[in-house]
């Protein structure tokens, strides 16, 4: 065998244990983080659930806005706030008869509009103030 054709084969050996030592310490980062992963998917795996979270992307708004703009029954609107609220993905706060719905974690917010991107091509709007919302104005 020609001594060029084994320099070729040690070069990509060199390659593949390079880019294995690269991306081994992601990979047990990875590992570390796939629980949470999992867990913020399976939530996000209910087709009324994205949903919410897709128009709380979009700012802070009460149940019965939600329920209206998503077309979600009373009942399945509270069950599935519930899951997400349990699940630390929104968090509620009441202003007299009303609670005020927002998207708590900043990870969640990141991948929808990672999501929409990708299945929708475009990117979530920008949210408004809870004041603008109920005002009626956007930004």
């Amino acid at each position: 065998m020609p001594a060029d054709a084994n320099d070729g084969d040690e070069a990509r050996l060199d390659d593949q244990t390079t880019m294995m030592s690269v991306t081994t310490p992601d990979l047990m980062k990875m590992r570390g983080a796939a629980g949470e992963m999992v867990r913020m998917l399976k939530t996000l795996g209910n087709e009324d659930r994205l949903m919410l979270l897709c128009e709380l992307a979009r700012g802070e708004r009460c149940v019965g806005e939600l329920e209206e703009s998503l077309a979600i029954r009373q009942p399945t609107l509270s069950q599935q706030l519930g899951v997400l609220r349990s699940g630390g993905l929104v968090a509620g706060r009441r202003e007299g008869k009303h609670i005020y719905y927002t998207v708590a974690d900043p990870q969640a917010v990141q991948l929808l509009r990672s999501l929409e991107q990708l299945y929708c091509g475009s990117t979530a709007a920008t949210p408004s103030s809870p004041d603008q919302r109920r005002k009626g104005t956007r930004k």
